[in-house]
């Protein structure tokens, strides 16, 4: 599964400016890659996981703007197209190979 997280900041004082960098800061450090600017899409292993870290946004969360969470499935995530530029590094299919211990 794929969590996406998209984001909307104000960004018009400097203690703005300086929770929309914390919040990227903490997507960085909790596994999120950046989709293209403020994406930003995390792999995750199941609903336990989903929700663990739909619990860590919502403590990381600043006080204003936008936050919207999308939670798709990796064949969904694979159909994306980009419909226009060149495809960047960060475009390219990572491919989440998870195991499974029994």
């Amino acid at each position: 599964m794929r969590m996406l997280v998209f984001f909307d900041l104000p960004v018009t004082t400097a203690s703005e400016r300086k929770a929309a960098t914390q919040f990227r800061k903490f997507l960085l450090k909790d596994g999120y890659h950046m989709v293209q600017y403020s994406v930003y899409a995390r792999v995750c292993n199941g609903n336990d996981a989903v929700r663990k870290h739909e619990m860590r946004l919502n403590v990381n969360l600043p006080k204003e703007g936008s936050i919207r969470l999308l939670v798709i499935t990796e064949k969904q995530y694979e159909s994306m197209r980009v419909l226009l530029g060149e495809k960047t590094q960060f475009d390219s299919s990572e491919v989440t190979d998870l195991m499974n211990f029994f």
